[in-house]
């Protein structure tokens, strides 16, 4: 998504369930100077068109690119075909500011977090040592009785939500031989990354271009599917690259399409259960699928669909078409990611995080359990899961070998003591997706069987499943049956320690260095309200630091206090006396508690650490909390505190009234400075609370407003300013985004106005339009454009085949730049270049009329007749990632 901040004007006028005083039409913001001598290697500024080359491909996977100058970000730039140029147009005063000093020299290309652009300061750590846990007693990574059979099916391709092209119906079943009755039901979804491939290079259209062939992301989860399968459940796992393809510049990443395929593909399972005699060869020979248990697994920004599903599923969004014939029961989440921050809070998850995850690099999923906390009942149980050693890219199969291949970078020369290939705690593919296939039957007996003897794997109670081993798997967790103690807010009453701010850039912040995945920002928002923490530092031990919630919390019926808190990473175990005093006055000391630390990396340290428990001995009530630091000096962090007893409570989900943000798509037009006006839907009953985030030009800053929802509240009317011209240029994004607070289900979580261009496109011209150069002189054009654009241009030239004479070939040409310029095709052997993908790229920059193209020839030695190239133009608009003819043809003749 593009960051309206540096491309809209923003009202914040609202009217309906809100009252706030209206803001005038800003004035347009002016480009303030700037000089490209000024900025790092590889980084352009052209006007406002900020400009970053990657030395090699970037933002295929799920993590959003991101610029930042310091920490003020700038927005998501657009990404050429080739995944290697990256432009954002800055129309923000403030973003302008922040580039026009000549001596900035702090502009930085991030995903996920992860700096881009230039290796980042490295840390010197010893050697990670953690914990061994002890085993469950009952491993649910332990194959079945089944044997299993496999078979794939095709459908018509379908039309979804925001995108233009079809998606394909596509997936791999494998079910249980010669089960009988009806099974449950588990569907995975892989993530985003490449959708297509040729020698080992990465193209991301959809369809494929010719000459290159689909990557089947959805065969990679096999091992979970043989697995559950040969435990009695029918699985089946989707794919998805018609979405991975489009929704580079979707506001919500894609999260709504894929969302919609999951269902489709559910609405298709319940019309086969009808009647089964319309179904796909595969699904005729399995057991009978039971629609009622169902368990969705989801990978990257298939995690994230998989969690909107839920969402979808409970309560479908206004003119929804999709009826839900199905009951989702659980959820997987293998290292999503967390645009939204828009948990299902009703359907029980588990959430994995891997500890060396080099793409989702925040381990945003963390988001999925902490952002559940007063949402509604919790009853459902949520909880994550760190696994030391593990990658981005590994739970999926198909994803181990090029083009994709392992995430975290291999630096041999000063290696990683947790990540890299050859450290000892390091995960091979195998066993990462040995992982994957145990904790995914972990989540189905617990969510679906009911099995609470696998809880424990799941709940925070520090138990290890032996299928798994050498991996080492930590856990923390909320909801299920636990009983709120401490959870940090304005009225939480503290000696010894400090409230701090989750999300937030000031000096109240809980983290002035380091990452945590409870901490983690929502999309553009610099400082969120209401998410809070409980800082402590302290220098000597034996003071006790005291927490005095607004109201007792009552624990009678609950066997132990459980604890998240965090310490920072390599420094634990860190060591606390824990004490209570209850409403009666009386004080009781428990025993000592240990918080573990999670390795420290040379490259990432979460501040994340696994859940601790202390026996509440019988007490009934809590009214003050004391943590007794036993360590000389330290720092920590509380999360929060739960009465907590061995129980695995069902599931109800409360029937939540569900917020959508409303999209606009118009039309720029021409003239005056506009209005237009989003709304924001209220549909189903209950009482809640929403926050909606927008954006005030004039203050510089994101302004958070609470919505109170009730049977009376139906739609609030946000105004947008819009300012249209008569260039050609880019769609432009507007985008609110909401989050929930509680007592609500948020659906289209960001919307906004998609503000249409409508100039059309001047028309190119080549020169020369047809020439003759000698054999090793190389054949070079001019593209020209009457007028200058707003925004950057990609065009090429295309072979195609003469009308007359031999054509130039693959050895005719320097085989660098054929390599380069058609995918990785090889050179030999030779053969016409209009039977290739050849293309050579380049671009009109903003403000400039012309560009270079050339094809370098070479001289082979060999007495010959002239041979011909004929070229015709094409062009990639900003807003699509196909080529379309968009001018003249011409014809080179290359003689000896």
């Amino acid at each position: 998504m593009r960051r309206a901040l540096t491309s809209a004007v923003l009202g914040v006028l609202f009217s309906g369930a809100l009252a706030s005083p209206a803001v005038a039409a800003p004035a347009t913001p002016q480009p303030a100077p700037a000089s490209s001598r000024s900025l790092p290697v590889g980084w352009q500024l052209r006007g406002n068109e900020l400009t970053w080359h990657a030395p090699a491909p970037a933002g295929a996977g799920p993590a959003a690119v991101e610029f930042y100058a310091g920490a003020r970000l700038l927005g998501r730039p657009d990404a050429a075909a080739d995944l290697r140029t990256f432009r954002l147009r800055l129309t923000d005063r403030a973003d302008l500011a922040a580039l026009a000093d000549s001596r900035r020299n702090d502009l930085q290309a991030r995903a996920g977090g992860r700096r881009l652009d230039a290796e980042e300061p490295r840390r010197a750590v010893a050697d990670p040592v953690t914990p061994t846990l002890p085993a469950n007693p009952v491993d649910p990574g332990v194959k079945g009785p089944y044997a299993t059979i496999t078979g794939e099916y095709h459908l018509d391709d379908v039309t979804l939500p925001d995108l233009k092209t079809k998606v394909e119906m596509q997936a791999v079943v494998v079910a249980p031989a010669g089960a009988s009755g009806q099974l449950p039901l588990a569907l995975f979804l892989h993530g985003r990354y490449y959708t297509c491939f040729v020698a080992q290079k990465g193209v991301q259209q959809w369809p494929c271009p010719a000459g290159t062939e689909p990557i089947p992301s959805y065969r990679g989860f096999r091992r979970s599917q043989e697995l559950l399968a040969s435990q009695g459940y029918v699985t089946v796992s989707i794919s998805a690259n018609g979405i991975s393809a489009q929704d580079v510049r979707l506001l919500d990443n894609g999260t709504r399409a894929r969302s919609a395929l999951i269902r489709r593909h559910l609405t298709q399972w319940a019309a086969w259960m009808s009647d089964i005699r319309t179904a796909p060869a595969i699904v005729r020979q399995s057991p009978r699928a039971d629609l009622s248990k169902v368990l969705l697994v989801g990978h990257s920004r298939g995690g994230e669909g998989v969690n909107r599903a839920a969402i979808d599923s409970l309560a479908p969004g206004p003119g929804d078409p999709i009826a839900t014939r199905w009951q989702i029961q659980g959820m997987l989440l293998i290292a999503p990611t967390a645009y939204g921050q828009n948990p299902a809070p009703d359907v029980p998850s588990a959430v994995i995080l891997p500890g060396c995850d080099y793409d989702v690099y925040r381990l945003e999923g963390q988001t999925y359990v902490d952002g559940t906390r007063g949402v509604s009942n919790g009853r459902a149980l949520h909880g994550s899961l760190y696994v030391v050693g593990a990658n981005h890219n590994f739970w999926n199969s198909v994803w181990e070998a090029k083009p994709i291949g392992d995430d975290w970078p291999s630096r041999p020369d000063s290696p990683d003591p947790v990540c890299e290939k050859t450290a000892p705690s390091r995960l091979t593919a195998a066993q990462q997706q040995q992982v994957g296939a145990t904790y995914a039957a972990a989540a189905a007996r617990l969510f679906i069987q009911g099995d609470d003897r696998v809880r424990p794997l799941l709940d925070g109670s520090g138990r290890r499943a032996p299928s798994a081993d050498p991996a080492r798997v930590y856990n923390q967790a909320i909801g299920g049956a636990r009983q709120p103690v401490i959870e940090p807010a304005t009225s939480l009453g503290l000696t010894g320690a400090t409230l701090c701010k989750q999300v937030d850039t000031t000096a109240e912040a809980c983290l002035d260095a380091g990452v945590s995945p409870h901490f983690a920002p929502l999309d553009w928002v610099p400082n969120e309200p209401g998410r809070y923490a409980v800082k402590m530092a302290w220098d000597a031990p034996g003071t006790p630091i005291k927490f005095r919630p607004a109201q007792a919390a009552t624990v009678s019926g609950y066997d132990a206090l459980a604890l998240r808190m965090v310490v920072a990473p390599g420094t634990g175990p860190v060591r606390f006396g824990v004490a209570v005093t209850g409403t009666d006055g009386r004080r009781t000391v428990l025993d000592d508690i240990a918080v573990e630390s999670m390795p420290a990396t040379t490259d990432n340290s979460p501040f994340w650490s696994p859940e601790v428990r202390v026996a509440l001995r019988g007490l009934g009530t809590v009214a003050t909390l004391e943590l007794i630091p036993r360590t000389a000096s330290g720092r920590a962090w509380l999360i929060d505190a739960w009465g907590w007893r061995p129980e695995t409570q069902t599931a109800q989900p409360a029937t939540l009234p569900r917020v959508d943000i409303g999209r606009i798509t118009e039309p720029e037009g021409d003239g005056a400075r506009r209005t237009l006006v989003v709304p924001v839907t209220f549909t189903g009953s209950g009482n809640g609370r929403v926050r909606l985030f927008t954006y005030d030009p004039e203050s510089d800053v994101v302004v958070p407003t609470e919505v109170v929802v009730n049977a009376q509240t139906t739609t609030v009317k946000i105004p947008i300013w819009v300012t249209p011209d008569t260039k050609y240029d880019v769609d432009r994004q507007y985008p609110i985004v909401a989050k929930a607070i509680t007592g609500v289900a948020v659906g289209d979580y960001v919307g906004g106005v998609v503000l249409e261009n409508d100039d059309p496109l001047p028309a190119f011209t080549v020169t020369p339009g047809d020439q003759t150069v000698p054999e090793a002189g190389g054949i070079t054009y001019e593209v020209s454009l009457p007028a200058a654009l707003q925004d950057a241009v990609f065009v090429g030239l295309e072979p195609i085949a003469p009308a007359t004479g031999p054509e130039l070939t693959t050895a005719d040409v320097d085989p660098d730049w054929f390599l380069f310029n058609a995918y990785g095709e090889e050179v030999l052997p030779d053969r016409p270049l209009s039977q290739t993908g050849a293309v050579e790229w380049t671009s009109i920059e903003p403000g400039t009329l012309t560009a270079t193209i050339t094809v370098p020839t070479v001289a082979d030695g060999v007495t010959e007749p002239a041979e011909h190239l004929r070229a015709r133009l094409l062009m990639i608009e900003p807003d699509q990632r196909s080529a379309v003819p968009a001018g003249p043809v011409v014809t080179a003749t290359v003689t000896d």
